[in-house]
C-alpha cells in the first residue's frame, strides 16, 4: 500500500531531537481545532500487523460520513489516536463514525481502548471486547469489593440492556 508509506522517518539521535519530536506530537491535538471546532478523540489499539488495514478503514469511514478524521499513534504498540472532527450540525454523523470505527477495530482483532481505559464515554461499547460471562464475573467481583456500591458508582460497567451504539 504505497499510498500509506511514510514520507519521512525521523529517529531522534539525542535528547534535544527527542524533545523536538515530542513537541511536534503534542502540537497535533490543539492544531485540529483550526480544522473543526469539535472532535471525538478516541484511542484504539490493533495488532501492529493490522495498523495499515485499520488506517485504511478509518479513512473509509471518514469518507462515508463526509467527515475529517485524523489518526496518529505509536506503531510500536498498535495504539492509534483517532480524532473525528466535526461542526455542531455534524455531531450525530461523527458519533456514528466512532461507532463504526469501534466495530472495525474489533474486526481487526483490536480493542476499543489503548492507553486511556474505558471511561464513561466508552462504557456503552465495553461489550465489544468483553463477553457476557466475563462481564458478569467482573460485576460479581465489583460487588465483593464494593458491596455498598460507593466506589465510583455507575462508572465501571454499562447499564444492562444498553445497545451497542451508546444509547
Amino acid at each position: 500500500m504505497k499510498e500509506l508509506a511514510p514520507i519521512e522517518c525521523i529517529v531522534a539521535e539525542n535528547a534535544e531531537e527527542q524533545l523536538l519530536l515530542w513537541k511536534a506530537r503534542r502540537s497535533i491535538p490543539p492544531s485540529l481545532y483550526r480544522v473543526r471546532p469539535n472532535r471525538f478523540n478516541e484511542d484504539i489499539v490493533v495488532p501492529r500487523s493490522n495498523i495499515p488495514a485499520m488506517v485504511t478503514k478509518i479513512q473509509e469511514i471518514g469518507k462515508k460520513y463526509d467527515l475529517v478524521v485524523v489518526s496518529f499513534g505509536h506503531a510500536g504498540d498498535g495504539n492509534i489516536h483517532v480524532n473525528v472532527l466535526f461542526d455542531d450540525e455534524e455531531r450525530e454523523r461523527a458519533h456514528q463514525a466512532v461507532v463504526d470505527i469501534f466495530h472495525e477495530t474489533v474486526k481487526l482483532e483490536g480493542r476499543i481502548t489503548g492507553e486511556h481505559g474505558v471511561g464513561l464515554t466508552k462504557k456503552a461499547f465495553f461489550h465489544l471486547n468483553i463477553d457476557a460471562p466475563t462481564m458478569r464475573l467482573m460485576r460479581e467481583h465489583k460487588k465483593l469489593l464494593d458491596p455498598k456500591g460507593i466506589l465510583n458508582p455507575g462508572k465501571m460497567f454499562p447499564e444492562e440492556g444498553m445497545n451497542n451504539d451508546g444509547h
